[in-house]
C-alpha cells in the first residue's frame, strides 16, 4: 500500500490520523500545511511539511493524500487543497470505517471520510471531497453532491439532491426527495420540508431561511 500524507494539522488532521491507522494498511509518513499556518515541526510524532514543497520531500509517486480540513468558509478550504493536490499530481484517497453499513452498489468519491455509525443505503451516491461524521443515514437513491460535510446524527431520506458545497448541522433532517441548492448551511436541528435557496442558511422547524450562507 502507498504510504499516506495528510494533508492539514488541527484536530480533524490528528482524528483521521488515528483512523487511518487503526483500520487500514497505509502508514501515515507525514502531515502537511501551508506554510503560513505551520504552529510545529511535528504532530503526532510525524514531520509537518510545508505544501508547498510536499512534492520535493513526499513524491506523489510515492505517496498518496487525504485532506483532512472541516468545514472551513463552506468546505472551500478543503476543497482548494483537494484541486491543489491533484495539480501536483497526487491521488487522494477516502476512508470508510469498517463498522459502517454501506450497501454494496453505493458510489463513493475521492477524499470522502465516513465515519463509524453510517448507514448509506441502495444506490445512493456519494460525490467527491464528502465528510460524513457518525451516525447519519443517508436513504435510497439520494446523491450527495461534491464539497459537503453532513455532521452527527443527520437524516436525509430517500431520493434527495444534494448541491455542492452544503453543510448540515447535528440532528437535522431532509424529508423524501427533496433539492438542498448549492451553498446552503442547514443548521442544528433543521427540518427541511421543501426545497431549498442557493446560498441560505436554513434553521427551525420547519426549516425557514434565516440568512444568506457563504460566500
Amino acid at each position: 500500500m502507498p504510504d499516506l500524507v495528510i494533508i492539514g494539522a488541527g484536530e480533524t488532521a490528528e482524528i483521521a490520523y488515528w483512523y487511518f491507522t487503526r483500520h487500514t494498511l497505509h502508514e501515515v509518513v507525514a502531515f502537511s500545511s501551508e506554510r503560513e499556518f505551520i504552529k510545529d515541526d511535528l504532530l503526532l510524532g510525524l514531520p509537518v511539511v510545508p505544501f508547498e514543497k510536499l512534492e520535493e520531500t513526499h513524491p506523489p509517486s510515492e505517496h498518496i493524500i487525504y485532506v483532512a480540513i472541516s468545514f472551513a468558509e463552506l468546505n472551500r478550504v478543503r476543497t482548494r487543497l483537494c484541486n491543489e493536490a491533484m495539480r501536483k499530481g497526487y491521488t487522494l484517497t477516502s476512508y470508510i470505517s469498517p463498522h459502517a453499513f454501506v450497501w454494496e452498489d453505493v458510489e463513493i468519491g475521492y477524499n470522502c471520510f465516513i465515519f463509524e455509525g453510517n448507514v448509506i443505503q441502495y444506490h445512493a451516491k456519494i460525490g467527491n471531497n464528502i465528510t460524513l461524521w457518525s451516525g447519519n443515514h443517508i436513504g435510497h437513491r439520494t446523491v450527495i453532491g461534491d464539497n459537503c460535510f453532513i455532521s452527527s446524527h443527520v437524516v436525509i431520506s430517500g431520493f434527495c439532491d444534494v448541491g455542492e458545497n452544503c453543510f448540515f448541522g447535528v440532528n437535522s433532517c431532509v424529508i423524501d426527495g427533496l433539492k438542498i441548492a448549492k451553498d446552503c448551511y442547514i443548521g442544528a436541528g433543521a427540518v427541511v420540508v421543501k426545497d431549498t435557496e442557493e446560498g441560505k442558511v436554513y434553521i427551525g422547524n420547519p426549516a425557514r431561511i434565516y440568512k444568506d450562507s457563504l460566500p
